[in-house]
C-alpha cells in the first residue's frame, strides 16, 4: 500500500499563491495517473487537477488557468501550484491516484481569506 503525505497548505489572502506537495512512498508512483482533490466543508470531495505518467494534464473549469499540476517521478512527488486564489478555493486538499484510490492521506488545509 502506498502512503500519501500532502503538505504546503496555509492561510493566504485572495489573489495570493501557494504550492502544494504530495509525497508518495514506494516505487510504483510513476506508473499511475495522479490527481489533486479538494473537499470544502459540507461538500463532496472533487477532483481539481490530474496528470498522466507522461505529464499530460487536465483541470476542472473552476481552476483552469490558475492552478498548475506537475510531477517528479524520480522523487515520487507531485505538486500543485495555485495562483490567483479565491475564497471558494478554501478546502482540504488531497492527492491520490486515478482511477481508484490508495488510502487517503491527512490532506493539507488551504484557507483563502482576508
Amino acid at each position: 500500500q502506498v502512503r500519501l503525505v500532502e503538505s504546503g497548505g496555509g492561510l493566504v489572502q485572495p489573489g495570493g499563491s501557494l504550492r502544494l506537495s504530495c509525497a508518495a512512498s514506494g516505487s510504483i508512483f510513476g506508473i499511475y495517473a495522479m490527481g489533486w482533490y479538494r473537499q470544502a466543508p459540507g461538500k463532496q470531495r472533487e477532483l481539481v487537477a490530474s496528470i498522466t505518467p507522461g505529464g499530460s494534464t487536465n483541470y476542472a473549469g473552476s481552476v483552469q488557468g490558475r492552478f498548475t499540476i506537475s510531477r517528479d517521478n524520480a522523487k515520487n512527488t507531485m505538486y500543485l501550484q495555485m495562483s490567483s486564489l479565491k475564497p471558494e478555493d478554501t478546502a482540504v486538499y488531497y492527492c491520490n491516484k486515478i482511477p481508484g484510490s490508495w488510502s487517503w492521506g491527512q490532506g493539507t488545509q488551504v484557507t483563502v481569506s482576508s
